[in-house]
């Protein structure tokens, strides 16, 4: 296993290598500049589209613009916002933060192209109806020579959307904050107990479709995030003295790095530091992989547009305001220095240290409804992939695999499972950045088109 693990972990690092940072960072760079950052002055009009100012019942999709996005953030507002970041400061300390926010804001500029492409190219599947997502924006934008790009996208995908890093962190968190102190922890027998408890939860939810897993994540996603935002702001209040040096901390460690203890890149730790925010970043808010266009593309909508707007607002709610509640946490309690725990049980520590009792506990809500939110969203992608490749038809097998998965993630060590996740992530962001590079001309035209209609009043 030890070296199985190993493998994994090198696999990891060579995915998350130079290619990629051009791809994510300079692609998304080359997408904000060659649209002059016009998206960013719409922001509200976003947040009209998503209130159901623009629906209409007769437009081409399943689901409105906020259950796509509800849809999209119960995938990526999961364990990358509680573990993710935990992960991020135990290697790399307060800077890495700062690269997670650069990811962000590029991410939003990503996150506008590609589900904008999402509703441009959709296409239909083998049972005639429609569809978005990578796969198919690279086969109706660019063409069907082009399949074999859209199908390294779909296989790696199938390994991508599996929930085995989401599985892992939750039965974590359930045994740190539950079963141990409470002398109930019995090794690798109650994560398998765990792990039948979290399947079956699932298959209850996914087995019913697109639309149920929707209406659920449309609920259960303001309700996780109202509850941690104000479980954050208590732990906030009691440290408010310190808040401010850790705020500008951020930055300045950003640019020295001096608590990062993983492997240089390009010759020094700042290096080291900038891959592993963007890294987690990436892990994060999806931007760029590929995953969230695939349920923006079911959005009830003709314009492309009005998606892409609420597309951007995914990678803001996500990494800018949830992950960075999540780090100023385990910073300003001083647990990033003083715990030797990782992942999910250090941001447990620090709401522990902050709201005895409380904390943990309301803590453990939000990892509950986090996780399984973000179990139910991923099932979606993964059939979504294993219908391109294999026909709609075949579609349903997937998610008797995937549930199998949540066990094996809930009895399996964390780096495994998050450098297996991270590899794979980097493999579906290859076919992703590259469409979107090549198809983004189309997107700006589409986008001068529709702000000067809004402008006159259509």
């Amino acid at each position: 296993m030890e070296k199985f693990d190993y493998i994994i972990s090198e696999m990891a690092s060579l995915a998350w290598g130079l290619p990629l940072l051009i791809i994510l960072i300079g692609g998304g760079l080359y997408l904000i500049i060659r649209i002059r950052f016009l998206p960013f002055l719409y922001l509200g009009h976003a947040i009209a589209i998503l209130k159901g100012k623009y629906d209409n019942e007769s437009d081409a999709g399943e689901i409105t613009h906020f259950q796509a996005l509800a849809t999209a953030l119960s995938a990526t507002v999961g364990m990358g916002n509680i573990a993710g970041v935990a992960v991020a400061i135990s290697i790399g300390g307060p800077g890495a933060v700062f690269w997670m926010w650069i990811s962000a804001v590029i991410g939003m500029s990503t996150k506008f192209f590609t589900a904008t492409l999402a509703i441009l190219y959709r296409g239909v599947d083998s049972e005639g109806k429609i569809q978005g997502g990578p796969m198919y924006f690279i086969m109706e934008g660019l063409g069907k020579k082009w399949f074999p790009l859209a199908a390294f996208f779909s296989i790696a995908g199938l390994v991508g959307a599996l929930p085995v890093f989401n599985a892992n962190q939750l039965t974590q968190a359930i045994n740190d904050i539950v079963l141990k102190p409470m002398g109930l922890y019995r090794g690798l027998q109650t994560d398998f107990v765990i792990g039948i408890v979290l399947a079956t939860l699932t298959a209850i939810v996914i087995l019913g479709g697109l639309s149920r897993i929707s209406k659920t994540a449309s609920k259960l996603v303001p309700a996780m995030a109202i509850l941690y935002f104000v479980l954050v702001a208590a732990i906030l209040i009691v440290h408010i003295d310190v808040v401010p040096e850790y705020l500008a901390f951020i930055f300045t460690d950003a640019f020295s790095a001096n608590f990062y203890k993983g492997d240089a890149f390009l010759g020094g730790v700042v290096g080291g530091i900038i891959i592993l925010g963007i890294r987690r970043g990436a892990f994060s808010n999806e931007a760029g992989i590929g995953t969230a266009p695939m349920a923006h593309g079911a959005a009830k909508t003709n314009e492309p547009i009005r998606e892409g707007l609420v597309a951007m607002l995914g990678p803001a709610i996500d990494t800018l305001v949830i992950c960075t509640l999540t780090a100023l946490a385990i910073l300003v309690t001083g647990v990033w220095q003083s715990s030797d725990a990782n992942g999910v049980s250090l941001t447990a520590s620090a709401f522990e240290e902050s709201l005895p009792i409380i904390g943990k506990y309301g803590l453990m809500v939000c990892i509950a409804i986090f996780s399984i939110s973000s179990l139910f969203s991923y099932s979606y992608y993964g059939t979504k992939c294993m219908s391109f490749l294999f026909g709609a038809k075949n579609k349903g097998i997937y998610n008797y695999f995937y549930i199998l998965s949540i066990i094996i993630g809930a009895t399996t060590s964390l780096s495994m499972m998050i450098n297996l996740i991270d590899t794979f992530f980097a493999l579906m962001a290859i076919p992703t950045m590259t469409a979107t590079v090549i198809l983004a001309p189309r997107v700006i035209r589409e986008a001068r088109i529709y702000f000067a209609k809004l402008k006159a009043g259509y």
